[in-house]
């Protein structure tokens, strides 16, 4: 089965927008997030060990792990988007490869940079590249599907997958600030300089971000 998508926005803490349940029977489904507080998201096998609590707890961020793999993303109102893309089981957008799930989702979001002013945005299409930070921070490492120019990140994409439906977590950064990141991280911890280079940042608004992407839906 294929149809129209279902677009939502909101509004709140991650903590909250990561616990949302998908409903069954799922259909495609797009959720925009706004955080109103800053977050530092983890991703499923992650401990909570890796964030330094005193440093958390001093610059007013929350600690929130998402059901999803990969590594910490900082999530601060105003420097990134988010958005969960849903798609049920049986849509001709499912494929049972997890690494090939992501490449369609890759495609749209390189088609609404490119329209964002990223003229060489292109969809990573190869395995897993990993650094030696990657296992630690989402946008050190590069996976398949996500989007990047040159040889740096802009779109990070997670997943979590059941019979019923995939739930695709994608993230792009308006201002990449790594120190800030790094700050939040308990020893051994990544130097900045390692992480400069790692990001791209979209040069577009969140308003203009969102209308690019769903232009490019399938």
């Amino acid at each position: 089965m294929s149809g129209a998508w279902g677009v939502e926005a909101h509004q709140g803490s991650a903590a909250d927008f990561h616990a949302r349940a998908v409903e069954e029977p799922a259909g495609r489904a797009v959720w925009w997030s706004t955080v109103d507080r800053p977050a530092l998201v983890l991703g499923s096998a992650q401990r909570p060990e890796v964030a330094d609590a005193g440093a958390m707890a001093a610059a007013g961020v929350e600690l929130v792990r998402r059901r999803s793999g990969g590594g910490a993303v900082l999530l601060v109102p105003g420097e990134a988007v988010w958005v969960d893309v849903i798609v049920p089981g049986g849509d001709p957008l499912w494929d049972d490869d997890v690494g090939r799930a992501t490449h369609w989702l890759g495609a749209t979001w390189a088609q609404a940079l490119i329209a964002c002013g990223m003229p060489d945005a292109t969809v990573h299409r190869g395995p897993m590249i990993r650094t030696p930070w990657s296992s630690l921070v989402c946008f050190s490492g590069l996976g398949p599907g996500e989007v990047q120019v040159g040889t740096a990140k802009v779109v990070g994409i997670s997943q979590r997958r059941t019979r019923g439906w995939a739930r695709f977590q994608c993230a792009a950064y308006l201002r990449w600030d790594p120190a800030a990141l790094v700050a939040l991280l308990a020893a051994p911890r990544p130097p900045v300089a390692a992480l400069t280079d790692a990001v791209v940042e979209v040069p577009a608004s969140p308003a203009a971000v969102r209308a690019a992407f769903e232009s490019a839906l399938p």
